[in-house]
């Protein structure tokens, strides 16, 4: 009888990161459950962007989850009274989104658990990223922890993993790992200001990021910039 396959939810936030993360579970044969959140983000597009990746890297099933965090706002990402910046600048951005990996990673946990699946996969990092205090080791190491004794899977026997595989990586790196595995990073957004049809700003933190991200891996950048269509 053959061994029954693990199974995988992958945060798909429909960026280079969280599409890397769902390619390297593919590779690793995790059956892959990808879920995204649709948070009340201003930048709407990359969902679009989420299910193109999830279609292309074969997920078994892709769900979206409405978890409207512009309630609450606090963030560029969700209150269009405060603009996203320039690339730059000191401390945790007004881009950091209040609580967002925290209830993300909750509800990736509630689905992991009808599901059976044990292995809760998100593209946090560590590295190359805007100093978000939820996308440092120590808070996927304490959910983790709190995953362990907050649900019933998890008291019953079945241990929760919460996987960051991209953790300790670079950008470039991380686009290296995607390339070799086949992903199709024309299909992703990581700005935070795409226009309507997902086309990049090229000035904000995550645009510099990226862009830097390619040029170092000496990888072609198939990012769709506005400025190219002027």
């Amino acid at each position: 009888m053959a061994a029954e396959r693990r199974r995988a939810v992958v945060l798909v936030s429909g960026g280079l990161d969280s599409a890397t993360v769902l390619a390297m579970a593919r590779a690793q044969d995790f059956d892959c459950y990808a879920l995204s959140i649709d948070y009340g983000q201003r930048h709407r597009v990359e969902l679009d962007a989420a299910a193109a990746v999830a279609r292309a890297l074969g997920a078994l099933d892709h769900r979206t989850v409405h978890v409207d965090l512009s309630a609450i706002g606090g963030s560029a990402l969700t209150d269009a009274s405060i603009e996203v910046p320039e690339a730059g600048g000191d401390g945790i951005p007004v881009t950091y989104v209040p609580a967002r990996n925290t209830v993300f990673l909750a509800v990736a946990l509630g689905y992991a658990e009808t599901l059976g699946a044990a292995h809760l996969m998100i593209g946090a990092n560590a590295v190359d990223y805007s100093g978000y205090p939820d996308c440092r080791p120590a808070f996927v190491e304490a959910f983790e922890r709190l995953a362990n004794v907050a649900t019933k899977a998890a008291v019953e026997g079945q241990a929760v993993h919460v996987v960051a595989p991209l953790m300790s990586m670079t950008k470039a790196q991380i686009v290296t790992q995607g390339t070799r595995l086949g992903v199709d990073y024309a299909l992703t957004v990581s700005c935070y200001r795409p226009d309507a049809k997902g086309r990049a700003c090229g000035t904000c933190d995550a645009c510099a990021l990226r862009r830097e991200g390619f040029e170092q891996a000496r990888i072609a950048d198939p990012t769709r910039y506005r400025a190219d269509d002027c």
